[in-house]
């Protein structure tokens, strides 16, 4: 049953109590940094400034006493399919990038060191973009992240757009990443105890992985479904009612080591965006 195990596999929704300096910020400090550390990581083109940016999510990882192998889990649901992505890149994106040196050349495959620095620089983007997540998610609550993004947003209610409701259906969708998790590990446990062919293919094959998991999709929206109609009816019983007029029993204050964090994110932000990363490089292979 261990090829059955995905809700310890997936990091993202889950929160961790540890207490530590990083549970302790403001919910709006930790979404605004993870917003800039997303766009510095996304922006970026050198391999160099997103390893950097990596080790600096690692040190915050350890900050807030989190295991960064438990946060990388979360790459483990998905492997097969980004390890193939990858090699689609490879094969079919080598002849359209333009590049002096070639490594390999067959037919319509031609692999270059330009097409393997934006393969490597994929896959360090998508294990940053996992831990952003993770690690927002699992040192804030869910409420707490609800009430910040709709604090952020709240400027925006004078073009009418209804930030409650925008940042309620956020950390719904948010929180069901775990529950649907757990939902398709019970499926696929019922099924395999039926003799269905489920967990016997290897993860190097998405394509046959895909092919059986196809019958799951089925009865795992209908129970996603059932869920949100449950929720439905359980904030109507508690009398919910969204929009102007509520009022907020939980008040956020900065304090001195909000802004701090906020500066220093902000400063890796602009230290990804200025600083010549292909002369750093460059340099550096030198010696």
């Amino acid at each position: 049953m261990q090829d059955f195990e995905l809700l310890r596999n997936v990091t993202i929704g889950q929160y961790i109590p540890t207490d530590s300096v990083v549970h302790r910020l403001d919910p709006r400090t930790k979404i605004l940094a993870a917003l800039l550390l997303a766009l510095a990581i996304s922006s970026t083109r050198s391999i160099m400034a997103s390893v950097i940016l990596i080790g600096f999510l690692l040190m915050t990882a350890r900050v807030a006493r989190i295991s960064p192998v438990y946060v990388l889990r979360g790459l483990l649901p998905g492997l097969g399919f980004i390890i193939f992505l990858f090699v689609m890149q490879i094969l079919f994106q080598g002849a359209v990038v333009p590049c002096r040196t070639i490594y390999f050349e067959w037919w319509f495959i031609r692999i270059t060191p330009c097409i393997l620095q934006l393969v490597v620089l994929g896959a360090l983007r998508v294990v940053a973009f996992i831990f952003i997540i993770s690690l927002l998610t699992m040192t804030t609550t869910a409420s707490y992240l609800t009430h910040g993004i709709e604090i952020l947003l709240s400027p925006f209610q004078r073009i009418g757009l209804p930030t409650r409701e925008v940042a309620l259906a956020n950390m719904i969708a948010l929180r069901f990443i775990p529950t649907l998790a757990e939902e398709l590990e019970r499926i696929m446990k019922a099924q395999a105890s039926r003799g269905g062919a489920i967990g016997t293919t290897s993860w190097w094959r998405p394509d046959l992985m895909a092919r059986e998991r196809m019958p799951l999709i089925v009865p795992l929206f209908v129970n996603a479904l059932r869920r949100g109609e449950d929720l439905i009816l359980a904030m109507e019983a508690r009398c919910y009612v969204g929009g102007k007029g509520r009022t907020k029993f939980v008040q956020f204050h900065s304090r001195p080591l909000d802004w701090l964090v906020g500066v220093c994110t902000l400063a890796v932000f602009m230290g990804a965006w200025l600083i010549p990363w292909p002369a750093i490089s460059s340099f550096v292979s030198w010696f």
